[in-house]
């Protein structure tokens, strides 16, 4: 794998930012944001309430534009698409992981996870063997045919994070994964976060916590709007649980 430096920009943003309110009064919340992501990084954005880790989320998510700046995108400049094209950006080059999970009820394991290839018309055989591979590889190969409420919190996290790989994403947004989590689950899915980055995987990790941040080799800390550190590690920590294989995993209490 070529070294970070040599591999190409997948997230490039370039003065960003982002204000509220009226022309004449206006309420700043982004200030200046210059941040890279590169093919393959996995990049934690770590900061206190206030901090505007939401406001930014918005912005690389595509759920939002800037006031002003520059948001490359896989090299395309998605700060000024119409909201067409955004549309299309944001269901088929980003892959959202969220705190709520947000499977929808009704549908299998599998089901839910084959939804973004069901709405780009991807046929059924094709679309079925990724999902499939995508279920399996996050170790849920054991409950494709389980609605969500027949699984635990952290199966859920994790048929949703097969979910956002479906569409083979530029990138994995991340916001607050583990949220609603124990602590245990939390080290599972963050042990998947690092599975999934050792296979290539672009991650983009949004938290408030720490000990969730530190287990990702790039940490950026929010403060006030700016980005006030960027730190890289060679080896960062290790989550504190050991590895789960899927027959372990837990099952649904009760």
């Amino acid at each position: 794998m070529p070294s970070p430096d040599m591999r190409k920009p997948i997230l490039e943003l370039e003065g960003i930012t982002k204000s509220y309110g009226t022309a004449a009064n206006p309420l700043p919340v982004l200030k200046g944001i210059d941040l890279m992501v590169r093919d393959g990084e996995y990049c934690a954005i770590i900061g206190p309430s206030g901090s505007g880790k939401s406001t930014l989320l918005n912005i690389i998510g595509a759920l939002d534009r800037p006031t002003t700046g520059t948001y490359r995108l896989a090299g395309r400049d998605v700060s000024t698409m119409p909201d067409d094209e955004l549309s299309r950006v944001r269901n088929t080059r980003i892959g959202f992981v969220f705190q709520s999970f947000h499977l929808i009820t009704h549908l299998t394991v599998l089901e839910n996870v084959e939804m973004p290839l069901f709405y780009a018309r991807q046929p059924k055989a094709a679309r079925r063997k990724r999902c499939l591979d995508l279920i399996e590889r996050v170790g849920l190969g054991h409950r494709p045919g389980h609605l969500p409420s027949e699984l635990s919190g952290g199966e859920r996290q994790r048929a949703a994070v097969a979910r956002a790989l479906a569409g083979d994403p530029a990138m994995i947004l991340a916001d607050e994964p583990t949220g609603n989590l124990d602590s245990k689950t939390s080290d599972e899915i963050m042990r998947l976060f690092l599975d999934l980055h050792a296979g290539g995987t672009t991650i983009v990790l949004i938290t408030h916590d720490p000990e969730i941040a530190r287990v990702a080799p790039r940490r950026v800390l929010l403060r006030d709007g700016l980005v006030v550190s960027d730190e890289r590690e060679s080896t960062p920590a290790k989550p504190r649980e050991p590895r789960i294989v899927p027959s372990e995993v837990a099952d649904v209490p009760g």
